[in-house]
């Protein structure tokens, strides 16, 4: 009896415990893999496709077998088209996604994003195999990258705005950048597969570049089995009167109390855009009331693509070839490359909300500008036969230098051209702003992509001061129009534009006395609403 007692007390002693551990693993459980959590799960990883093809692109331009197959040379134009024609591709895809969007759902259309890429993958991977090859090969290639170009454009339109609705104000930025982060895990990932096949293989096999194709199926077949556990953006079913369904959505993201409370903002939200709705004509023409945001929306595509990482990105191993190296040292100095550059954005999410956006970008274009005049001189020393100078510590220089370029780029501009449309426009134009980033990034880097090679046969080491000059215009035009839109509320950034008007000039330091050149001063007010993303945690 005594006994049972003491074990009695011993037990009701430990309930106390248990019950505390119990709820520290319920709370840890909710952190980790709550619907905020998962929706930035999702999207990393579907951000990360674009980073894979970069990545398995840069190497599979230089098999033998992948030339021999379409019967082209390394120098042969059409390998430069066969990269481009991707991003054409992707800007048909983002208009296209963006109006499924509008009109079925994001989810709708991630999902069908992302089927479009695993078919236009599958064609690329078919190409030439069985040994048809030449010009049916190519016209094979260019069909398979055109269909996944297609695909990818259509998520690189629609996740951002999907994230962002569906984010926490104060972390907008963190959100993408780490999203962004796992776009240079994808670049990492398929380089590093394309270099141990192509090592063990050698370039002369055809499973060597055919293998890292297929291997990006991966991607599209686990995203599009996990799409159906995420909510859609409530805001969505509002603008479309499906009431129910926004408020089983809110109930996904919210305790009940909350949920409620967000319903009624966004009821609040739906009245005040009922009489606004927003075509692409109010967008691209200097009479429409989004004008003004879509040239910083299209400016901040072209400088991005004016910093010359697409051809960092997907001809890193020409580049070091450039300075002077072999082609496996080559090849190790750009996966190491890679590797910083995937590390070095966890500085992006850290500082994006905390010093801003244009902060950011007009810092780090300086440095980029200046590492490639840098790099013009090095290029100089290290190839120019009459300058006797002794070659190597030149081109360790000039590695570094194109190291804390990619640095700088991945912490300052790769997340934040991509962001900053997202926070710009009311609820009704911004898939459609989104679209519109992706078809000029599309555009711009086709132009890039396509005309890099042609530069490296016939400018050499000039083509760094090409970009010194390309990275300092990119940085006047940030400092000069492209207004801070962090730490804001959508209304609040929208305010700028209108502001701009009144003060009839576009100069962010002119208009109500520079205010939007930095974060706000004082604390935000943080309601929810059609200026705060819809995903929080509970309160």
């Amino acid at each position: 009896m005594g006994e049972n007692s003491r074990n009695g007390g011993i037990g009701s002693s430990l309930e106390p415990a248990v019950a505390k551990v119990a709820e520290a693993v319920q709370v840890a459980k909710d952190l980790v893999m709550n619907k905020k959590s998962e929706v930035v799960l999702f999207s990393s990883t579907a951000i990360a496709l674009y980073g894979y093809d970069q990545g398995m692109m840069s190497l599979i331009n230089t098999n033998y077998d992948y030339l021999e197959t379409l019967q082209i040379t390394e120098t042969d134009p059409l390998v430069a088209v066969i990269v481009a024609v991707y991003y054409l591709g992707c800007a048909a895809g983002s208009v296209l996604a963006s109006l499924l969007a509008d009109k079925k759902g994001r989810k709708t259309s991630i999902f069908v994003c992302l089927a479009t890429t695993a078919l236009g993958n599958f064609i690329m991977f078919i190409s030439g195999l069985g040994g048809w090859n030449g010009p049916a090969a190519i016209a094979t290639m260019i069909t398979g990258r055109t269909i996944m170009g297609l695909g990818v454009g259509g998520i690189d339109a629609v996740i951002p705005v999907y994230s962002s609705e569906l984010n926490e104000e104060g972390g907008r930025g963190r959100a993408l950048a780490q999203e962004f982060q796992a776009n240079i895990l994808g670049l990492n990932m398929a380089f590093l597969i394309n270099i141990l096949l192509t090592r063990a293989l050698g370039k002369n096999s055809q499973w060597a570049w055919r293998t890292p194709i297929i291997a990006m199926q991966i991607y599209p077949v686990l995203l599009m089995s996990f799409i159906y556990r995420l909510p859609e953006s409530p805001r969505w079913h509002m603008s479309h009167e499906q009431d129910d369904k926004a408020k089983q959505a809110l109930k996904e993201i919210y305790n009940d109390e909350d949920a409620e409370y967000a319903f009624e903002k966004l009821e609040t939200s739906r009245k005040e855009e009922e009489s606004e709705p927003v075509t692409y004509v109010e967008m691209l023409f200097p009479w429409g009331s989004q004008y003004h945001p879509t040239m910083v929306t299209i400016w901040g595509q072209i400088n991005q693509a004016l910093t010359g990482v697409g051809a960092i990105s997907v001809y890193g191993p020409q580049l070091f070839e450039l300075l002077g190296f072999g082609v496996e040292e080559a090849e190790d100095i750009t996966i190491g490359n890679y590797v910083l550059y995937f590390f070095m954005m966890t500085f992006a999410w850290l500082l994006i909300d905390k010093l801003g956006r244009r902060k950011l970008m007009l810092s780090t274009s300086a440095v980029m500008t200046g590492t490639f005049v840098l790099l013009t001189i090095f290029g100089a020393l290290v190839m120019e036969p009459a300058i006797d100078v002794p070659k190597a510590p030149f081109a360790i220089l000039g590695v570094i230098c194109l190291y804390v370029y990619t640095s700088a780029f991945g912490i300052g501009w790769l997340a934040e051209p991509w962001l900053i449309p997202t926070e710009l426009y009311p609820s009704p134009a911004r898939a459609k702003g989104a679209a519109i980033s992706v078809v000029v990034w599309g555009f711009a880097n086709f132009a890039i992509t396509f005309l890099t090679p042609i530069l490296f046969n016939n400018l050499s080491y000039w083509i760094f001061l090409i970009f010194a000059f390309t990275n300092a215009f990119a940085g006047w035009w940030t400092w000069a129009f492209s207004p801070e839109t962090g730490g804001r509320t959508f209304e609040e950034n929208a305010q700028f534009f209108t502001d701009a008007k009144e003060h009839n000039t576009w100069q962010v330091r002119k208009v109500n006395n520079g205010e939007f050149r930095g974060l706000p001063k004082g604390e935000k007010s943080g309601e929810i609403g059609e200026e705060t993303p819809l995903l929080r945690g509970s309160r």
